[in-house]
């Protein structure tokens, strides 16, 4: 596998930044770069029917299991997490919990903007 060269600067910005938003097209290798930056993280696939139900039901409970943050995979197939998100990182006060990916399209970006703004790099 090869090392991403955003790897050292996704890095440098979870140190400095609640969260990190990883987009682009798919399969262009968004969640090869987080996984391989953020080892320690849960990997969690919003692809996977049973865990987008979860979230979409009950969002706060959703993201409560992970209490250190995740990296959530494929955000914008939940848009419910990005208000809820907003709570969760207010209320730790840390930076480089979270990590999304999803892939590059308005819905998404305009989400982000809206409900994550001055929190999210």
């Amino acid at each position: 596998m090869f090392d991403r060269a955003l790897r050292p600067e996704s890095i440098a910005r979870a140190g400095r930044h609640r969260i990190i938003a990883v987009v682009g097209p798919r399969q262009s290798g968004k969640t090869t770069l987080c996984t391989l930056a953020f080892p320690d993280k849960p990997v969690v696939r919003l692809e996977a029917v049973r865990e987008r139900e979860l979230a979409s039901a009950d969002p706060a409970s959703f993201l409560a299991r992970f209490p250190e943050g995740a990296i959530l995979d494929e955000i914008q197939r939940v848009p419910e997490l990005f208000s809820e998100l907003q709570v969760v990182v207010d209320r730790s006060n840390r930076d480089g919990d979270w990590i999304l990916t999803g892939s590059q399209h308005f819905g998404m970006l305009e989400s982000i903007s809206q409900s994550l703004a001055g929190r999210v790099c």
